[in-house]
């Protein structure tokens, strides 16, 4: 089963236990989210990705130019450990890994929480592929896929255990728009996919189609 597959099988299943009132406030935003992005510059192929530094799960600074300078990276922006889909995406992801690395690539998954939730992340997925806390969103904000949850989302995952301030050791409530970017050694974007609607993510197949392209064209 494919990326896609996975997320709509979880999807369907969700949405048959969820209240439905819950369930049009998260609809609710996510189209309100959507309407925010229609008009916001976004990265796109052929810009240079900004570099950035980040602690990984163990609290190792590991800076985007220094993995460049070895290998194209693959660069995914989640939510968190405690989004399903998210787990789903990295788990895809996981599988593909001797994959990613057979075409002399290297992956990165970045999001807002601290180190110690990242690291709670890779050990519930069994990640064995860098996963960086990008604590207050600034590099998020950076790429330009930042944003801050709307008040009745804020109140609806506090009730449903997700806090996420606690998780990500800030007082606010910004996460990143679920994104993953193909970059090159010189930095320039190769593949830029941004879906505000979190429930959708790229099938990590495309990535490494994206990257083996580049390195077909370089021989």
């Amino acid at each position: 089963m494919n990326l896609e597959a996975a997320l709509n099988v979880f999807r369907a299943e969700f949405l048959e236990k969820f209240p439905a009132k819950k369930a049009a406030i998260m609809q609710q935003a996510t189209d309100t989210l959507v309407r925010g992005f229609k008009d916001k510059p976004l990265l796109q192929v052929g810009d240079l990705a900004p570099d950035f530094t980040l602690a990984n799960a163990i609290g190792t600074p590991v800076r985007l130019s220094d993995r460049l300078s070895q290998a194209p990276v693959i660069l995914t922006f989640y939510r968190g450990g405690w989004c399903p889909y998210c787990n789903l995406e990295l788990r895809a992801y996981q599988q593909v890994l001797p994959q990613i690395q057979a075409a002399g690539a290297t992956l990165i998954a970045v999001s807002p929480q601290t180190s110690d939730a990242s690291l709670s992340t890779v050990e519930k997925n069994n990640l064995s592929f860098e996963v960086l806390s990008d604590i207050g969103s600034t590099v998020a904000d950076a790429y330009g896929i930042a944003f801050e949850l709307p008040n009745e989302l804020k109140a609806l995952y506090t009730e449903l255990g997700h806090p996420l301030p606690g998780y990500n050791g800030t007082n606010d409530w910004k996460l990143p728009v679920p994104a993953t970017f193909v970059i090159d050694p010189q930095r320039r974007i190769l593949l830029a996919h941004i879906d505000v609607d979190y429930r959708n993510r790229l099938e990590p197949t495309e990535a490494i189609r994206a990257i083996a392209q580049t390195t077909t064209a370089r021989v």
